[in-house]
């Protein structure tokens, strides 16, 4: 299952452990990626909380917990070659994957089809 937020965030649920990223049109706005922070693995957040730091060229912004949960992994490729958020996006850009508290809240996220809208 593929959920977005209108902080342009995707995620894929796998069991009850979601993958998180950013969508193609927030590297789009963002430009050339230079700079990524993940936060810890073990790290509680809850829904809209700070997750991750994105530095580009042109602005730094912040990467929200889409849903309360904790991290159980962060993608350390991105850290090292932050252009990879940029060449792939919603494949290896992925920042971290978290257990979800209440997976059923993914229902309330965007699919494809609204987010498209969205950013028309």
């Amino acid at each position: 299952m593929l959920k977005f937020t209108e902080d342009h965030e995707w995620l894929k649920l796998e069991g009850d452990v979601a993958t998180i990223g950013i969508t193609a049109h927030a590297t789009e706005l963002l430009g050339d990626i230079v700079f990524v922070q993940l936060p810890d693995p073990g790290a509680k957040l809850n829904k809209g909380d700070s997750a991750a730091v994105v530095e580009s060229v042109k602005a730094a912004s912040d990467v929200y917990a889409p849903l309360a949960g904790e991290v159980v992994e962060i993608n350390q490729a991105i850290v090292d070659d932050p252009a990879t958020v940029n060449a792939d996006p919603q494949g290896k850009g992925w920042f971290f994957k978290m257990k979800l508290a209440d997976k059923s809240l993914m229902e309330g996220l965007m699919d494809e089809a609204a987010y498209r809208k969205l950013i028309e």
